[in-house]
């Protein structure tokens, strides 16, 4: 059975570095664009379970003021897991901020998110960073903490979308970005997969911002780093709604893998198919 590695000098397995900076400044201007034009009834629509459209823009401004060094949420309790520990630091900044008027909330948004593009666009996608639990590097490199936050976003925003009656924005730029990051969780995604050195797993994302992933067992590990041509021993196709919905646990593991087209190991398929690219 393969191990995923985390040591620094072995994060060629994470694949190909993405150059997500330029997109944070189009990105806020869409969100804005979305929230000044929400109605007072819109912004109490559930956006995700147990969270209205006011308190996702809330959780949003506060990892913008996270991000820039203006909001503690102290240290896990003891026995506290990472993921238990952030979920209440977000339930509590959104809490703090349900009496705040959506003007007022999105006046603070259009500072902090400002800023914060600001500092991304001058980042250095070489040097380490904060940690990528879900794509099992800690540190990571700055390329992916930082297409790791232009996901959280983004996907954000389409959570807003969908609860106010619109669609997913399927702008292939963005789109694009968003799965190839989210794909860089394959190899920690199957770290308990035992597999012949060697098995390759192809995952495809249909449509415009889609791909190919080939995702390799090595002997430390799985890979995306560039592998062996071969035929993969599983191939997985998904279109593009159901794998970044997939990936953010909007839909169930079992759903996707039923709506997935298969040639191959189904066992390496469903797999895939518990991929998870968000803190959960």
């Amino acid at each position: 059975m393969v191990t995923q590695p985390n040591d620094w000098s072995a994060l060629t397995w994470l694949g190909p570095p993405i150059d997500a900076r330029a997109l944070f400044g189009p990105e806020l201007e869409a969100l804005l664009g979305l929230l000044r034009g929400l109605g007072p009834a819109e912004w109490a629509r559930i956006a995700v379970p147990g969270w209205t459209v006011h308190d996702v823009t809330a959780h949003v401004l506060g990892d913008c003021a996270a991000r820039l060094g203006r909001r503690d949420p102290g240290a896990p309790a003891p026995g506290e897991t990472l993921e238990a520990f952030i979920h209440r630091a977000n339930q509590e900044w959104v809490e703090r901020h349900r009496d705040v008027g959506s003007g007022s909330l999105v006046d603070a948004l259009e500072r902090a998110g400002a800023e914060l593009a600001g500092r991304f666009a001058a980042a250095d996608l070489a040097t380490p960073s904060l940690g990528v639990s879900w794509a099992g590097a800690d540190p990571a490199p700055m390329w992916l903490d930082c297409a790791r936050e232009f996901t959280e976003y983004w996907t954000h925003r389409q959570q807003i979308r969908h609860a106010v009656g619109l669609d997913t924005d399927a702008g292939p730029r963005a789109l694009s970005v968003v799965l190839d990051t989210f794909m860089r969780a394959l190899p920690h995604t199957l770290r308990d997969t035992g597999a012949p050195g060697g098995t390759q797993v192809e995952v495809t994302v249909t449509g415009p911002g889609g791909g190919v992933w080939t995702v390799t067992a090595e002997a430390g590990g799985w890979s995306l780093g560039e592998g062996p041509q071969g035929r993969p021993a599983s191939a997985v196709r998904l279109d593009a709604e159901t794998a970044w919905r997939l990936c953010t646990r909007g839909i169930e593991p079992d759903t996707a893998l039923a709506r997935a087209r298969v040639q191959g190991d189904r066992r390496l398929a469903g797999a895939v198919c518990r991929i998870v690219s968000v803190v959960y």
